[in-house]
């Protein structure tokens, strides 16, 4: 049972000497320094958290007021109108002014079922005239 204890004796000899010589002189390590690119110093970006809101801030959401009804109000039934559907296939609408192209030609998808392939607007004293090309055959 001696013989192990004398290196654990040794060791700890050794080890006390090295802590009392850290203690005494200090410890000299070489710290490496960052390289930096830029004379500027900006601060470092911070852990930024999403929301988390106690009640919604708005009781509903906004209800859509250019739905397809409010984009066509009624199609046009004038005599330049009916020549223009019985001739190049076209039908012709007052829409509301604030619709863009694309609302339109959904609107009239979804409202007579028809598959359009163009649109064209005029505006004409605060009314819109949409004109939407129908890919389907003439009616006779």
């Amino acid at each position: 049972l001696s013989p192990p204890a004398v290196p654990a004796k040794t060791e700890a000899k050794s080890k006390a000497l090295k802590a009392k010589k850290a203690v005494l002189k200090g410890v000299h390590s070489q710290r490496k320094k960052k390289i930096r690119t830029s004379p500027t110093f900006r601060r470092p970006k911070t852990l930024r958290l999403r929301r988390q809101p106690k009640y919604p801030r708005k009781s509903a959401p906004r209800r859509n007021k250019l739905d397809h009804y409010a984009i066509i109000k009624f199609p046009l039934t004038t005599e330049s109108a009916m020549k223009k559907i019985e001739d190049n296939n076209t039908l012709v609408f007052i829409v509301d002014v604030k619709a863009n192209k694309h609302q339109i030609k959904h609107a009239v998808k979804k409202l007579y079922d028809i598959d359009v392939a163009k649109v064209n607007t005029l505006i004409r004293c605060v009314v819109m005239v949409t004109v939407a090309r129908t890919r389907a055959v003439p009616i006779k």
